[in-house]
């Protein structure tokens, strides 16, 4: 059947200005790290994503190395783009990376002209597009200097490729000279893409500010701390959770009595835990937008209600505070 997006997606949830720029970004936006690779049904993926745009989720977050295999997330992205959004392309914001490894050798990974800029044009080609709108630099490389990465970037958009440039992953320090360079060549950052969560606040100890000062938008990836922060482990560690199945999160990292006392909280706030933790990383005014994955369209309808829940009290923040800063010192 013929995708006809919903009339009213765009009553569905605010759209925030990322930063000082002229671009606004939805207050969720979609990330397809997991769940839209080869190893995934691609109808599924196609649900989730028309779902995802019907609920005003106008932001698709993609790398270069995502999927199973590598470069399988954007391909699959390409293909339902032509099938379904073509008609609303200029409506979309889609952005991809270039960073970690991708190919074998010495130019597949980090941060050098050539790689980042040989990355962008495969991404492109996967997708079918002539353009992406936000294009990252996904880590620092400690190797090569900073001028040649951003001037990669910068490359990036004065060719037509990309919209916007970003980074991911670069501290405070990073950022800040990042953006000095990116200034200088006339190509100002768009936004900083870092992981920030109720239990992972490097973030606050400094970066925000930069990001503030460089007039550039934030929005965070793994709200949820991969899965941490939601009801799925509230008795345990299921034996087909992430904790139980990959490399990204350890069983020995699960606290079960953190998600239980945050999740009476959340209760009492009308919310799931997961809705909480989202509402939570939007509360600062320089968080422009965060990025949720979805293995379903349940899953993924529960996520982006977070949008509808209550403005946190004071007394909600320092109950949060106190719970977390157990699991910290553990």
């Amino acid at each position: 059947m013929t995708y006809q997006a919903d009339d009213g997606r765009y009553e569905r949830q605010p759209y925030n200005r990322s930063g000082r720029s002229g671009l606004k970004l939805p207050a969720v936006s979609l990330g397809l790290w997991h769940n839209f690779g080869d190893n995934r049904p691609i109808e599924n993926s196609r649900a989730i994503l028309r779902r995802a745009f019907d609920l005003g989720v106008s932001h698709f977050d993609l790398a270069n190395n995502y999927g199973v295999p590598y470069g399988s997330a954007e391909k699959n992205f390409g293909r339902i783009l032509r099938d379904d959004f073509l008609p609303y392309r200029d409506e979309l914001i889609i952005s991809t990376k270039a960073g970690y490894d991708m190919w074998p050798g010495p130019y597949g990974e980090w941060g050098s002209r050539k790689y980042v800029l040989a990355s962008l044009d495969q991404s492109l080609r996967r997708m079918g597009l002539e353009y992406v709108d936000i294009f990252y630099s996904h880590r620092p490389d400690p190797e090569t200097p900073l001028e040649e990465t951003m001037g990669a970037l910068d490359r990036a958009v004065r060719s037509g490729k990309a919209l916007y440039a970003g980074i991911s992953n670069y501290s405070a320090e990073q950022t800040a000279q990042a953006a000095r360079i990116m200034a200088e060549l006339g190509t100002p950052l768009l936004i900083h893409q870092p992981s920030y969560s109720m239990i992972n606040r490097w973030i606050e100890d400094g970066l925000l500010d930069a990001v503030e000062e460089a007039g550039m938008g934030c929005i965070v990836f793994s709200p949820l701390a991969q899965g941490l922060l939601t009801d799925r482990y509230l008795d345990g560690v299921p034996s087909d959770s992430r904790a139980a199945t990959s490399r990204f999160l350890s069983a020995d990292r699960i606290d079960v009595d953190l998600a239980r006392d945050l999740n009476e909280l959340a209760r009492g706030r009308g919310q799931t835990l997961a809705q909480m933790a989202l509402s939570w990383t939007l509360r600062d005014p320089r968080v422009t937008s965060v990025l949720i994955g979805a293995s379903s369209v349940r899953q993924l309808e529960d996520n982006v209600a977070c949008v509808d829940g209550p403005d946190f009290t004071e007394d909600e923040l320092g109950a949060i505070d106190k719970i977390t800063a157990r699991h910290t010192a553990r």
